[in-house]
């Protein structure tokens, strides 16, 4: 497996992957996670990734971030800077402030002290979290410390964000409001973002295209354009009914699977 950035102008898309496959273990113990996925994400695309627990989603963001190593397969990025990688668990460090958690991967890339300032600010204005540079994670609501992760992101200026389930774990109107947050920093700074759920409305709510794996082995089964326009409420009528094929279909997956 090979994971190369060439030029911009070589390739149209932002992310491009070739009959990657993922293989964990040897011999009898080996388990087939992804086997010959191929997936074309597009410049500024929105897509969101959907399928039963085990189905290699989250595998392929962390073969796509370069956590891990493809057994085989080719992924190609149009960008020399890596993708960022977002996750369930917002991963604040408690002794630190909300502001010197934001600002700690720009410390690491070495970012000078002024500049670094100046762009935490700029940050947490983005998230709406200003106010709140001072306080430590334990002091704010869940919803309010995803914010402080997506501004952390956010912080490494990659053109390419992944996101694991970033919202599971919030209840449904803190989600619904950091949708619409989402949704304005991906239109604003022209982001491409592969998205993994388990939440089908929320799929149908945020995506340009929906993609299906099937049950492991994790292989592409159905995708749909999106085409309902923006913004989206994700109580709305076509949003419910665009989750309602997808989850018919994820439905005979899972039954498939099963027998």
């Amino acid at each position: 497996m090979t994971l190369t950035a060439p030029p911009q102008s070589v390739i149209a898309n932002a992310v491009t992957l070739s009959g990657v496959t993922k293989v964990y273990g040897r011999g009898s113990n080996a388990v087939l996670a992804l086997d010959g996925l191929t997936l074309d994400v597009r410049h500024g695309e929105f897509v969101c990734l959907v399928g039963a627990s085990g189905c290699g989603k989250s595998t392929l963001l962390n073969l796509i971030a370069g956590l891990d190593r493809a057994t085989g397969g080719d992924i190609q990025l149009s960008q020399d800077r890596a993708p960022t990688l977002m996750f369930q668990d917002p991963a604040l460090f408690p002794w630190l402030s909300v502001a010197s958690n934001v600002e700690l991967p720009l410390k690491l890339r070495g970012v000078p002290k002024e500049e670094r300032k100046k762009r935490v600010a700029e940050l947490l204005e983005v998230v709406h979290l200003s106010e709140f540079a001072k306080r430590q994670p334990h002091e704010l609501s869940g919803g309010m410390r995803q914010r402080v992760a997506l501004a952390r992101t956010l912080g490494q200026d990659s053109p390419v964000l992944l996101m694991d389930e970033p919202f599971g774990a919030l209840d449904a109107m803190t989600r619904d409001l950091l949708h619409d947050e989402l949704e304005r920093i991906w239109t604003q700074r022209q982001l491409t973002v592969l998205f993994v759920t388990h939440n089908v409305r929320e799929a149908a709510r945020l995506a340009d295209r929906i993609v299906l794996l099937s049950s492991r082995p994790g292989r592409i089964i159905y995708e749909t354009p999106v085409e309902i326009p923006r913004p989206r409420r994700i109580d709305s009528t076509e949003v419910a009914s665009l989750a309602a094929e997808v989850t018919d279909r994820l439905r005979q997956e899972v039954g498939r699977h099963g027998r």
